[in-house]
């Protein structure tokens, strides 16, 4: 069995799910998970756990990403991309420096979740208010943009380093409004995610894949080697001179388990990844 990391260049026109369907046809194994959904018009880094790594799932699935977007001004659409259905047009006002604008948008805010996502209210998605004509509550979320960058000034595009749960065609909709306009995504990339950034992404037909290490993906996570390893085995609490909140402890080198401090300064096991 496969027991690591891939990480896949999304095509076009494909759902993160039926890449993942697509590798265990390639693979004839069951054990694959994603770390982050990508829409089926974007492309770009999808990171793909493999066998025991999909034990991992809920550490990796929440990191900071980075997009490389394009919009178009004078259309409005119900998905605030250019894959929804135009719902309003207006004059272009030109937008003389849009650095300037992206520079407004850095920081920590609250982002006004798309008509169109799936986060739910009431115990039904948003979309689902959208498509049965109802009223679609506003949502917010908290995210945070680290860095925008002008790529294209006459292109529209740009290049966002941003907190899990960003939508960059929010951020589209969000410059025109700055500018007196409307407008849309034109196109979607997905340039780094969990560490792993488009230079390492292999495409989904490749004749085979390089399989990456969990430990590569945990880099940046506090290791630990602790003796004696047989209590971490059998995931007692363990007592160990750690700076960091949550830790990786390793056994020859090989990250079996995710520990967290609790109230008394014990570590306690969060997840097993032997």
């Amino acid at each position: 069995m496969m027991d690591g990391i891939l990480v896949i260049n999304k095509p076009y026109g494909m759902t993160s799910h039926d890449v993942i369907a697509r590798l265990r046809k390639k693979y004839k194994q069951k054990k694959f998970g994603h770390t982050g959904t990508l829409d089926p018009n974007a492309t770009g880094v999808l990171v793909v756990l493999c066998g025991r790594a999909c034990k991992a799932l809920q550490f990796l699935e929440n990191q900071d990403k980075t997009y490389i977007a394009t919009m178009a001004l004078g259309k409005k659409t119900d998905t605030d991309d250019i894959w929804g259905e135009v719902v309003e047009t207006r004059p272009v006002q030109p937008i003389e420096n849009l650095q300037a604008v992206l520079d407004t948008m850095v920081g920590a805010q609250k982002q006004q979740v798309p008509d169109t996502s799936a986060k739910k209210i009431a115990g039904k998605k948003l979309y689902e208010y959208q498509r049965e004509g109802k009223e679609v509550p506003r949502v917010f979320a908290d995210i945070e943009i680290y860095r925008a960058k002008v790529l294209d000034e006459q292109a529209m595009r740009f290049e966002i380093a941003c907190s899990s749960g960003t939508y960059i065609r929010s951020i589209c909709r969000d410059i025109a409004a700055k500018t007196g306009n409307v407008g849309t995504m034109t196109s979607l990339v997905r340039s780094q995610a969990g560490g792993f950034d488009l230079s390492q992404a292999e495409d989904l037909d490749a004749p085979s894949h390089t399989l990456h290490s969990l430990e590569s993906a945990f880099e940046t996570m506090e290791h630990v080697a602790y003796e004696p390893v047989d209590d971490v085995y059998n995931g007692k609490p363990v007592a160990c001179q750690a700076e960091a909140q949550r830790i990786a402890i390793t056994d020859a080198g090989k990250i079996i388990a995710i520990y967290e401090r609790d109230e008394k300064g014990v570590y306690r096991c969060k997840r097993g990844l032997w």
